[in-house]
């Protein structure tokens, strides 16, 4: 009998996915594509799109179509079986990628394709796919001699096992620390709702009275609102300590050498590719042409945020010290007070707003205002094999009545699922035969759970989560783009792939949406005028602090790659207080340690690249000043987004299909205004 990972073709069948059939399941893989290269490799002249890249692009596209829920799962239904299933195969996977990407019979044949008459002949698309392809082929070592090659397998083999690893060690760090309350004293000043969901933890894991966690919505909730200050310092303590030599847990899983030696491989990479620093390597596929250029834009934000962020802390600690009497604000204060002047300026909390966005609500209303936009339609779908009973399954389709898309929706918090949130490849589209593949995508959150009878109530916060990761998601189901290395995500520069994203918050600010998406829970009523004014006039509270938070992860990331010595190692916790020094207004703890679970660049696609954010940034919200001056359900407006930019993938440079909507190049102004910021 065929193992159904091997065979699917629409959806994955995640229930039959059994940790002791994955390693065989790649092996046979793995063995098949191989044979199927040396055939194409060797038996294949006068190279062409049709007989040599559509076959190629098909094999990895299987290759891709298998390991894409074998990967999910791993970081949503977490065990121990399927880790050591997941990291056998990884170790696998990664050096077949490696011997592709350094074959230079398939180099050869790329290359023989580019200088070809056909290639002036091929779209747009095409051209791209093959273009990025020789870029990568360099990337990945294909000029190096044998023994630098060899060396370059070796790194990238020890990379994707150490990236792992410190995933593995924050997951396990975050499941590791829980605390039981037997008084509810002890939890005074937490909502209702988040008293409801730690009662409702406390009994899923067969205790009395009410359990803390550090997944992010009970460690949330606690530092916003928990009224005993001592309570505050231990969940706040156990935070920033994960996975590192101190806290509760110092040295179980301490991933102080992993990022030393993350940090050393990477360098030495680039090196041996003729780059001065991983810095420079990262560069080499984003819109960003310098290093120079991104460490003057990340300065040049924060010069004009940081007084803004100044003002922000001393009107925290000002109000903390004339209202509390608290004359020394604590880094486990920080969060308590500033929910307290919110409330104190504007009369407005997060807990105060989430009655008025179920989700049921909200589902619908962002795909109410997608419709509005674009035209298109979102359906759920019953009856669908999913790796959990809360998971969701839509499908996207278009005026025609055509499928665009299809997506699943696991939005809840738990224990053995990684935290944030993020949008994944399940399937891209593709075109071959004539017949289109439908992409298919993961949104995963990690918001409260409902409590009881009640739907899933969320803050406006996680509402802005949910359609940042939507913005990913439309990106991927919507191309056009038939070729799919070039096609959704795929190709895009990863500073420009958070346009989409950021653009969707937006949505979440303005009247005529949120009328679509806040109803009460209770009595289906809209949110108040009132609630809403307060809610936008709070929009930019302490603005100036976030922006310069997230600058320091920047400057911190992209300083450390670009700065590394060999000769004196990473000084990863020195390196970070000189961006605090220079940048931050807050002083952390000093023992706290969030590098040691900064899993964005130690375990994601983000190192050297976590600025794209605010680079990003300024696109999506220049993007969007485009609704503002036109009405943000324009449909006109909305149409050209979808075509320019949407639908266009990575076929073409961001740049070109910004200006294409855009009609001009983007400018800062928006992104300050939005943020509060004077230009």
């Amino acid at each position: 009998m065929n193992n159904p990972l091997l065979t699917f073709q629409d959806l994955p069948p995640f229930s039959q996915i059994l940790p002791e059939h994955v390693g065989s399941a790649i092996d046979q893989l793995l063995a098949e594509s191989k044979q199927q290269i040396d055939e194409l490799a060797t038996k294949t002249s006068n190279y062409s799109w049709e007989n040599f890249i559509q076959p190629l692009e098909d094999i990895q596209d299987r290759i891709n179509k298998v390991w894409s829920p074998v990967s999910h799962l791993n970081s949503v239904m977490n065990n121990e079986a399927l880790r050591n299933a997941y990291n056998d195969c990884l170790t696998k996977i990664t050096a077949f990628h490696t011997e592709l990407s350094q074959d230079k019979r398939i180099y050869n044949a790329y290359h023989a394709i580019k200088s070809s008459n056909e290639f002036s002949q091929l779209c747009v698309a095409r051209q791209k796919t093959i273009t990025d392809a020789l870029r990568d082929f360099h990337l990945s070592g294909i000029d190096l001699a044998e023994d630098k090659q060899q060396r370059f397998k070796e790194i990238k083999q020890q990379l994707s096992k150490l990236t792992s690893q410190f995933s593995d060690n924050v997951l396990d760090a975050t499941n590791a620390w829980q605390k039981s309350i037997d008084s509810e004293i002890q939890l005074s000043g937490l909502p209702s709702s988040a008293m409801a969901m730690a009662k409702q933890t406390a009994q899923h894991k067969q205790q009395p009275g009410w359990m803390l966690t550090l997944d992010f919505p009970c460690y949330y909730a606690v530092m916003s609102y928990a009224n005993n200050r001592e309570l505050r310092k231990e969940v706040h303590d156990a935070y920033v300590t994960r996975a590192s030599d101190q806290g509760p847990h110092a040295g179980q899983w301490d991933n102080s050498v992993l990022m030393e030696e993350i940090l050393a491989l990477r360098h030495e990479m680039a090196l041996l590719l003729g780059f001065n620093n991983y810095a420079e390597y990262s560069l080499a596929t984003k819109m960003a042409d310098s290093t120079d250029k991104v460490v003057k834009f990340l300065h040049d934000m924060s010069s004009r945020a940081r007084p803004y962020a100044q003002k922000d802390l001393d009107a925290v600690k000002q109000y903390a010290k004339q209202h509390h009497n608290i004359k020394d604000l604590q880094p486990w204060d920080l969060t308590y007070y500033s929910e307290k002047l919110r409330q104190h300026k504007y009369a407005i909390t997060q807990e105060e707003l989430k009655p008025y966005f179920p989700e049921p609500v909200v589902l619908d209303g962002m795909f109410d205002i997608v419709n509005r936009l674009y035209g298109l339609n979102i359906e759920q779908v019953d009856k669908v094999d999913t790796w959990h009973k809360d998971v969701k399954l839509f499908e996207i389709t278009d005026e025609k009545n055509q499928l665009r898309g299809k997506f699943f929706i696991d939005l809840y918090a738990r224990a053995n699922k990684r935290g944030g949130a993020w949008m994944a490849d399940c399937i891209s589209r593709k075109k071959h035969a004539d017949k289109i593949q439908t992409p298919v995508a993961y949104l995963t959150c990690n918001f409260s759970p409902p409590i009881g009878n009640d739907p899933a109530l969320f803050t406006h916060n996680e509402v802005l989560t949910l359609f940042h990761e939507f913005g990913h998601g439309l990106h991927h189901m919507l191309t056009q783009v038939d070729n799919i290395s070039v096609s959704g995500i795929n190709g895009v520069a990863w500073d420009a792939v958070e346009l989409p994203s950021q653009f969707m918050e937006n949505f979440c600010w303005e009247k005529e949406s949120i009328d679509l998406i806040a109803r009460h829970y209770k009595n289906n009523n809209p949110l108040p005028g009132e609630l809403f004014d307060k809610m936008t006039a709070a929009k930019n509270f302490q603005s100036g602090m976030q922006m310069v938070r997230q600058l320091e992860f920047a400057l911190f990331d992209f300083r450390m790659h670009l700065e590394y010595d060999p000769a004196i190692g990473a000084r990863v916790q020195q390196m970070l207080d000189d961006v605090r020094q220079e940048v931050a207004v807050v002083t952390p703890a000093t023992y706290n340690r969030f590098q040691h679970s900064f899993s964005h660049i130690f375990a994601g696609g983000y190192a050297a690249g976590y600025y794209s954010y605010k680079w990003a940034e300024v696109l999506s919200a220049d993007a969007f000043a485009k609704f503002e001056e036109t009405g943000i359900f324009n449909r006109q407006t909305g149409e050209k987004f979808l075509h320019a930019v949407l639908e266009q993938g990575g076929s073409r440079e961001p740049m070109e299909l910004f200006v294409e909507f855009r009609g001009r190049e983007p400018t800062i102004e928006a992104l300050l205004r939005h943020s509060g910021i004077a230009a």
